[in-house]
């Protein structure tokens, strides 16, 4: 015979435990409700990416702890500052990051803070004061979609060269930063960026860094390979010059500092390999390929510059490949395949003429005589 406390007991048994099964539940969506995979995310970085591992690793760590969901609430998802001299990937970071994630690479807000140079510019970012023209539409640069993301996938927001800003518009990032919340100055919105990742570049330093790789490349091989043994890096340098260029309070919002070291020449030819399946890429729609012979190869990266980094190898290979592989194009519209190759004085395009294909005769007769 079942007793009645018996049958409570059981009850309450049940009860707690559809509560902790509705618990864990919750702890589970809450800990993966992104839905991007940060190993996928590093690897499409990682491709494209070339020479900045101690940077990519930050960057790793970052991911991991934005897709386990235990960030304050009160706060941005992360706030990542990366330095270094042009061209050596930092803005590219962030569009990989939004393609991996969002599946275009423009789906970011960018803020260009070199058109932010003057005090009086601060009114772009949170819209015109109460009587000025534009306050009552509250228009901003910011795009509050790109900002706010969705449940499943984070904002991103980069504010793209932040040492070029005027103070006052620092001054007026600062409670971004802290509490993932902009209030307009017509105080009839507040933008939210709890659930956005902020991106910061900079070049600040990257003057003095260039006079010290200067000086390195001046002293003996020996000595070269040395400090490259000894993985000397310009960090210390650029340290220096953030603290001199921005103030502690700012400094303190920000939870990672990046440094993006020169792109050294021998990652040259890889570079080079990534503007080849760049370029194969955009051919796709139109049935078309290029492929570049080691020597091709060997001359491009040869004009390698480390002060401009990827960005110099990619002007070089638009200004000396693209012309001529654009005139192979127009002259050969029956051809999809090209080479491109060097004989020592200038590249050269050879082409691959589509092979005509024949039917077996011994097949074409068993096929009419099955009809």
């Amino acid at each position: 015979m079942t007793f009645a406390s018996d049958r409570i007991h059981a009850n309450q048994e049940s009860l707690a435990k559809q509560r902790y099964d509705m618990q864990s539940k919750e702890c589970i969506a809450r800990t993966s409700r992104f839905s991007f995979e940060p190993d996928a995310v590093m690897t499409h970085l990682r491709e494209h990416i070339i020479g900045q591992e101690a940077a990519l690793d930050e960057i790793e760590n970052m991911l991991t702890t934005v897709k386990a969901d235990f960030n304050a609430a009160h706060r941005p998802l992360s706030v990542t500052l990366m330095l270094g001299p042009t061209g050596v990937g930092k803005t590219e970071t962030v569009r990989l990051i939004a393609e991996a994630i969002h599946g275009k690479a423009d789906a970011f807000c960018r803020i260009d803070m070199n058109t932010l140079a003057q005090e009086h510019y601060a009114a772009a970012l949170t819209g015109a004061p109460p009587g000025y023209v534009g306050s009552k539409e509250g228009n901003t640069l910011f795009d509050e979609a790109l900002i706010q993301g969705s449940f499943s996938k984070p904002g991103i927001v980069l504010f793209d060269e932040i040492e070029k800003a005027s103070t006052e518009v620092i001054r007026g990032l600062l409670n971004v930063l802290e509490t993932g919340t902009l209030k307009l100055t017509a105080g009839t919105k507040v933008l939210d960026f709890k659930n956005c990742m902020i991106f910061m570049t900079s070049n600040v330093g990257a003057k003095d860094a260039q006079k010290r790789l200067k000086q390195l490349s001046q002293l003996p091989k020996p000595l070269q390979n040395l400090a490259k043994h000894l993985k000397l890096d310009d960090s210390e340098i650029t340290t220096k010059a953030l603290d001199k260029k921005f103030d502690p309070e700012f400094l303190n919002r920000i939870e990672r500092i990046l440094h993006y070291q020169p792109v050294e020449s021998d990652f040259a030819a890889t570079l080079v390999q990534l503007e080849i399946d760049k370029m194969n890429q955009r051919l796709k729609k139109q049935s078309r390929t290029i492929a570049l012979t080691d020597a091709a190869i060997r001359f491009l990266s040869s004009g390698h510059d480390v002060r401009f980094g990827a960005r110099g190898l990619s002007r070089r290979f638009k200004v000396l490949v693209e012309p001529a592989l654009a005139k192979a194009f127009l002259n050969n519209k029956h051809i999809s395949e090209f080479i491109i190759d060097y004989d020592n004085t200038k590249l050269q395009i050879q082409m691959i003429e589509p092979a005509v294909k024949q039917l077996d005769p011994l097949l074409i007769h068993e096929a009419s005589q099955q009809h």
